[in-house]
């Protein structure tokens, strides 16, 4: 990726934009760090967008940092939090960068990145530290960002720590003398407060890039909450069936953000989208490209195939899960046990909906009988009853 791209493709925005040229264009290796307070234990391909701008910049020759928010995750990022976080443990913490940087692994390459903890200075400074650095900041300052205002309007409670989280993480950008921050869009706010601080300091001039956020395959955003999600460990089969239920609208992005086509390449299927041109095709090149990036091309292969062979010609998956069936079990009690849905009422729905179909047939009632045969449930789902006597 040239210098253009590292700050132009998968980017909301680089402030300021001249520094940024100006960094680049001199040649010379820069420090580029990517912080992540380890929170949750599940990576999504919302989360892959920052990691791989990481990587860009690590491939372009630059030194990259990958900094865990150890200290700072106890706390937990008031972004996008309409009520105060629960404080997690260190131990907490530790166990769930265990799981991220195993996810996190099937886009970095650990053994070129400088990886460091934010315990490391934070857990070291002084009361009296501490009141220097907040020094630099007014509290109008902190309570500009969007969600403490959100929260005062609607008479919730700030906790003061949150207050000091972005001076925390401000801090990181001074301890590691930065020449540019990346992190998401809603990042800003704190990744601004660190190039404050730096030069507070006398530290370098830094800039700050900000990645796009993607949203979920329904469009909303992407969350646990909406099950809208394609996790970084799914099946090579649910991630290719979850690429091909995407939004048509978010085709062209997710192309940008998550995936190395050739920006040429994601012109030209957008001008063919406008002009009218089949989604499912595109479709089927994205699901292609990001099954390949986590999977391999084999299992890529594999799915697009199979893909193929259920929806264009409408045969049967090779690899149908054989199941058992009392004599008299329900439809929905199979699809329930057999995760075929979420949870019951899901699986009245589908039926309710017509999403249901046993041997071809479309199952119309919730008290419906399994049979020996096939059944699928909604556009994907597939497994092969058995009936015992």
């Amino acid at each position: 990726m040239n210098h253009v791209e590292l700050i132009t493709r998968a980017v909301s925005d680089v402030v300021p934009r001249a520094l940024a040229e100006e960094k680049l264009k001199s040649g010379k290796p820069l420090r580029v760090y990517l912080g992540i307070d380890p929170t949750g234990a599940r990576l999504h391909l919302g989360h892959s967008v920052p990691l791989r701008k990481l990587r860009a910049f690590a491939d372009a020759g630059h030194n990259v940092i990958f900094l865990i928010g150890s200290f700072t995750a106890m706390i937990g990022d008031p972004s996008g939090q309409d009520r105060m976080r629960q404080p997690l443990t260190r131990e907490q913490v530790r166990k769930n960068f265990e799981t991220y940087k195993r996810q996190a692994g099937k886009i970095l390459d650990f053994g070129k990145i400088e990886l460091r903890y934010n315990h490391e200075w934070l857990g070291k400074l002084t009361y009296e530290d501490s009141l220097g650095i907040s020094s630099h900041f007014s509290v109008q300052q902190i309570l500009k960002r969007d969600m403490f205002k959100e929260r005062l309007n609607s008479g919730k409670d700030i906790s003061p720590v949150e207050l000091q989280y972005p001076i925390m993480q401000a801090y990181d950008s001074v301890a590691l003398d930065v020449d540019c921050e990346i992190g998401g869009n809603d990042q800003l706010f704190n990744m601004l407060c660190g190039r404050t601080l730096q030069k507070a300091y006398g530290k370098r001039d830094k800039f700050v890039l900000t990645t796009k956020l993607i949203e979920g395959t329904d469009g909303r955003k992407m969350s646990k909450t909406y099950d809208n999600c394609i996790w970084l460990e799914d099946s090579a089969k649910d991630m290719y069936g979850k690429l091909m239920s995407i939004k048509d609208a978010l085709i062209v992005p997710y192309l940008e953000c998550v995936t190395d086509v050739p920006a040429r390449e994601i012109a030209e299927i957008e001008k063919s989208l406008k002009k009218g041109g089949n989604p499912k095709d595109a479709k089927m090149r994205l699901a292609r490209e990001v099954v390949t990036l986590y999977h391999g091309s084999v299992s890529a292969k594999h799915e697009e195939d199979q893909f193929i062979k259920i929806f264009s010609r409408h045969e049967l998956p090779e690899d149908i899960k054989a199941v058992t069936a009392e004599k008299g079990s329900l439809v929905i009690e199979v699809i329930v046990l057999e995760k075929l849905a979420r949870s019951k009422s899901e699986a009245r729905r589908l039926i309710e909906q017509g999403g249901v179909h046993l041997n071809g047939k479309e199952v119309t009632s919730v008290d419906a009988r399994a049979q020996d045969g096939v059944l699928k449930v909604g556009k994907r789902k597939f497994v092969k009853i058995s009936i015992e006597n």
